[in-house]
C-alpha cells in the first residue's frame, strides 16, 4: 500500500531543495563556479532532489508495481513510473537521465565538468516541479 505521508514528506524536501536552486538561478556560470559555497549547495541540492525522487519511484514501484518491472538501474525507475500511469513516457524521456547526473554527484567521477552541473539547474527546476505534480495528482487520483 502506498504510504501517502511519505510520499508527501519526500515531495515536500524535494521542493524545499528546489527553491534554494531557483534561489540561485539567476547568478552565471562564472559567480557559481567561483564561489565553493554556491557551487556546493547546487551540488548537494541536485543530488537530495534527484535521490528523494528515485526513494519515492521505489516506493511506488515496491508498493503498487506489477511485479514485471525491469529495473537495471536508477534510471529505470522513472521509466517503470510510466507502466503504472504515473506520468507519460514522453515526461520519462526527458527526467530519467538526470539519474546518471547523480551518479557523478555520488561518485565524484572527476570529469563531472561544473558546467555540466550548472547547466542542469534549470533543467532540474522545470523537470522535478512537474515531477512533483505529477506524483501528487497521481496519488490523489488514487484517494478517489
Amino acid at each position: 500500500m502506498l504510504d501517502k505521508n511519505f510520499i508527501q514528506r519526500k515531495i515536500k524536501l524535494i521542493q524545499e531543495e528546489l527553491s534554494k536552486l531557483e534561489s540561485l538561478s539567476h547568478y552565471s556560470f562564472k559567480e557559481i563556479s567561483d564561489d565553493f559555497t554556491r557551487m556546493y549547495t547546487v551540488e548537494r541540492a541536485l543530488e537530495k532532489i534527484i535521490m528523494r525522487a528515485i526513494d519515492l519511484n521505489q516506493h511506488i514501484i515496491a508498493e503498487i508495481g506489477h511485479g514485471d518491472e525491469k529495473i537495471r538501474g536508477y534510471e529505470d525507475t522513472f521509466y517503470a513510473l510510466t507502466t503504472l500511469d504515473v506520468y507519460p513516457e514522453e515526461f520519462a524521456k526527458e527526467i530519467a537521465p538526470s539519474a546518471g547526473l547523480r551518479n557523478r554527484l555520488v561518485h565524484e567521477y572527476n570529469d563531472t565538468k561544473d558546467e555540466i552541473i550548472y547547466r542542469s539547474v534549470e533543467d532540474a527546476i522545470r523537470q522535478y516541479a512537474k515531477y512533483c505534480d505529477f506524483i501528487l495528482k497521481f496519488i490523489k487520483d488514487r484517494k478517489n
